[in-house]
Parts: structure tokens; C-alpha cells; sequence
């Protein structure tokens, strides 16, 4: 399968799932307050397949997978006979009304939970945050960072992978400073502070510490030729997998790293490589293609080396029973929840910016990367986006589920409903507003990718 098939397919499943889910809070909360549920959908558009079940309601899945309602009998779109008035959700009270809209998020907050539980009874393979190359002109060299330090804890945060570090440095954008407990290899540990100035996110950089000049402890990266890409710069060359790189432009190649950046600086560039086959040395040709980012156009060659895994000893592994594994569960959660708050509440300051937006083809990606690494990997990035799609439903925007509590407040302190002329006008503002954050969403993906 191809690796566009892939994503799509991985994202599909992501998405069915987790709307599912979201529906399913909003269903199962509804039918308990005494509310009649007149259909469950999954998808938009044009229904695929519908089926009445012997409650009444209406089971269907669309065409159009972004995203799914479930529809309630409701005197403000249709009339309603008397004796089912008090099944209609306008009726109900403002405390129904409300647990019935907040079940839906609340619903993606308990699946995050259920997936990280999973992770952590499987058990996630990880790195333990060692640092490797630090960059002798970096502000995390003149701190005092060294490669071969293992982080201990970022702030008060302890941290045990790589995972980890990256929520804490994370959550510390926009700060002035932080504070790292490491601890070197003979085992002493010492307080660095790290002064970040106005470092900020990077949406091209995976990694967000590398633009503080340091980097994890990796694998060794061979010159050996593992994967091409098909129909790539490199398979069109005549490379093959086996070859070793010698040269570039009769250059010496030392280390993968510096062949990869001489391909990123010569987009369209025919380079003259020499490689070892077998027991020969040959000539090729290798034009790498273009590839255009926000910033500037790069050459990409499709070409994937032979890595060398890291030694035991930096690896770990977090596995507990299912009992343990319950509160660590909860823990991920609740850390995961404090992260993205905090990158909200950056990107409405300005302290991250507005091009870490990503949109479906970023999660499409994410979803592919995570299910070609394995099951615990993609329990694991359905639990991160669960709970961002909690926290999003939660934001008072009237188009989404929070944006129907903040009415239900108002409507609780001023003891009437909002009027429906304010709230068609408040829907309008919050459809532009959302429909402007996916616009920049999708404008970064096609931009990234």
C-alpha cells in the first residue's frame, strides 16, 4: 500500500473512531435524561447505510466522514406531537440540557483515558532523554548542556523519555528561562538553567529544542542505503538499496547528516555521487526534486539509510499492570490536557504561532506514521487527539459544544433563554471565526506538505 493509501486509511479509522465516541456521549447521555434520539450519525452527506433500531432511532453512517450528529426531537426545527413533548430537548432542564452538550467531550476525555490505559498495560517502547550532538556556538552549550546528559526533570516536571521532554519544553514557550535537572553519566546531577529569549515553536522543526542548539542521543545513521523511495529522485538516479555513499561532487561523505543537507541545498542540482556496490565503486547522476516550505525550496531525494539501533542501556520501556496502569493513565491525560491548554492560550497571546496550526493532512500524516510504527504507537496518538478534540469542542465558540454552555450559563444567570436573534448572530461570528482557524489549518498543510 501506497504511503498516501496508508495515511488515508489510518486517518479514516482515527476519525470514525473518535466521532464515534464524541456521538456516542452526546447519545448515551441524551437517552438517560429521557430524551428522544431520532438519529445517530456518523458522517455527512449522502447516507451509506441506515438501519432503525427497536428504540426508535435511526442508525446511519454518510458519505462524508468529518464528523457526525446525533439528532433529538426538538421543537424549535420541527413540531412536536403532545405526548412527546416532554421527550423533546428543548424541554428538559438547564442541568439536562447541559450534561446532554458537555457528554460529548467528556466522552473523548474518558476514551483518552481508556487508549493511554492501553499504552501503558501493552507497554511503550521510548528513549530516554539523552542528549547527543549539542552545538558548540548554542545557547545550551554556554548553559552548560553536554551530549551524554540525561535530563531528569524540565521545571517540576520528571520526565523519563523523550516523550516527556518534549511536553515540558513545550509548556515552557514564552518563559524567560528554564530550569533542567540532568544527571551525567557517573551518575551526578546538577541544576541548569536555560535561557530561551524569544525561541519559539517551529512548525518545520519536529523537535522543538533543536533550535537551542541541542539534540537527542540517536540511533547511528549509515550511509547505507536502506529504502528509496518509488519514482523518487534517487530510484530515477539508478540507486539501489545496498549502496554505500563515498563521495558527492568528489567530496568525501563523513556522516549521513551532512549528504542530506548537501541534497536539501541543491534542489534541481544534478550531483555526482560515488557509491560502493558489491565490490564496485560507480558513478551516478542524482538530480534530487524540488520540494517547496513556507520558508524556502529544498531538494528531496526519496532516499532512507540504514540506522543502527541504539544500545540497551538508553532504552526503556513503561509497562504496568491493569490496576497500576490506571492512575498513570489518568496522569497522561491530565498532562496531555494541561499541554494543549497551554499551547491554546500561547497561540491566542501570540507566544506560539498560528503556523503550528495543523489541519487533516498533518493528522492524516500523524495517523499514518503512528500505525506504520505500531498499535501501542497508535492508541497513543488517538488518546493525543482525543483529548484535543475534547478541548476543542470546548471552546466558547457557538458553533461548537462550548459554545452551547456558555448560552446555558447566561440562560441560567439572566433565568431566560438567549434570544434567538443573539444567538443566529453569535452562530454566524463563531462559523467565520472557526471556518478562518481551518482555513490557516489546511493553508499550513498544503504549505508543509
Amino acid at each position: 500500500m501506497s504511503t498516501g493509501l496508508w495515511n488515508l486509511a489510518s486517518f479514516l479509522i482515527a476519525l470514525i473512531i473518535l466521532i464515534a465516541v464524541h456521538e456516542w456521549g452526546h447519545f448515551w447521555v441524551a437517552r438517560r435524561c429521557g430524551v428522544k434520539v431520532l438519529r445517530f450519525s456518523l458522517g455527512f452527506g449522502k447516507v451509506l447505510w441506515n438501519k432503525t433500531g427497536q428504540d426508535g432511532t435511526e442508525y446511519s453512517l454518510s458519505l462524508i466522514p468529518l464528523g457526525g450528529y446525533v439528532k433529538m426531537l426538538d421543537e424549535r426545527v420541527e413540531a412536536v406531537p403532545a405526548e412527546l413533548k416532554a421527550q423533546a430537548f428543548n424541554n428538559q432542564s438547564i442541568a439536562k440540557r447541559a450534561a446532554i452538550v458537555a457528554a460529548g467531550p467528556l466522552a473523548n476525555f474518558v476514551f483518552a483515558v481508556v487508549a493511554f490505559w492501553l499504552v501503558f498495560l501493552i507497554g511503550a517502547p521510548s528513549v530516554k532523554p539523552v542528549i547527543g550532538e549539542v552545538s558548540p556556538s548554542s545557547i545550551a552549550y554556554q548553559a552548560g548542556l553536554r551530549s551524554g546528559m540525561q535530563i531528569v526533570r524540565i521545571n517540576e516536571q520528571t520526565v523519563t523519555d523523550w516523550e516527556g521532554a518534549s511536553y515540558g519544553f513545550v509548556s515552557a514557550v514564552g518563559q524567560q528561562n528554564v530550569n533542567l535537572l540532568v544527571e551525567s553519566d557517573a551518575g551526578l546531577q546538577q541544576q541548569i538553567q536555560l535561557p530561551l529569549g524569544d525561541w519559539k515553536l517551529s512548525p518545520d522543526e519536529p523537535l522543538p529544542f533543536k533550535k537551542l542548539g541541542f539534540s537527542p542521543l540517536s540511533p547511528e545513521v549509515q550511509l547505507e542505503l536502506a529504502k528509496l523511495t518509488p519514482n523518487g529522485a534517487g530510484e530515477k538516479a539508478g540507486l539501489k538499496v545496498g549502496d554505500k555513499i563515498i563521495s558527492v561532487n568528489q567530496q568525501p561523505v563523513t556522516d549521513w547528516q551532512s549528504f542530506a543537507r548537501t541534497i536539501q541545498q541543491s534542489p534541481e542540482i544534478p550531483l555526482q555521487l560515488q557509491v560502493s556496490r558489491d565490490t564496485q565503486t560507480i558513478s551516478v547522476t542524482l538530480t534530487p526534486d524540488r520540494k517547496e516550505t513556507k520558508t524556502q525550496v529544498i531538494g528531496f531525494a526519496g532516499l532512507m539509510p540504514v540506522v543502527k539501533p541504539l544500545p540497551e542501556k538508553y532504552l526503556t520501556e513503561v509497562r504496568y499492570g491493569p490496576v497500576d496502569a490506571i492512575p498513570h493513565a489518568i496522569k497522561r491525560m491530565a498532562e496531555v490536557t494541561k499541554l494543549t491548554l497551554d499551547v491554546v492560550a500561547k497561540l491566542i497571546t501570540g507566544a506560539i504561532s498560528v503556523d503550528n496550526l495543523s489541519g487533516p493532512i498533518a493528522i492524516a500524516k500523524g495517523a499514518g506514521d503512528s500505525a506504520g510504527f505500531g498499535l501501542v504507537y497508535f492508541l497513543g496518538f488517538l488518546g493525543l487527539i482525543s483529548v484535543n478534540l475534547g478541548i476543542m469542542n470546548l471552546l466558547p465558540l457557538p458553533v461548537l459544544d462550548g459554545g452551547h454552555l456558555l448560552f446555558f450559563g447566561i440562560e441560567a444567570l439572566l433565568r431566560r433563554p438567549v434570544p434567538a436573534k443573539v444567538q443566529d448572530i453569535a452562530y454566524r461570528i463563531g462559523a467565520a471565526v472557526l471556518m478562518c482557524l481551518m482555513a490557516i489549518a489546511l493553508f499550513n498543510d498544503f504549505t508543509r506538505f
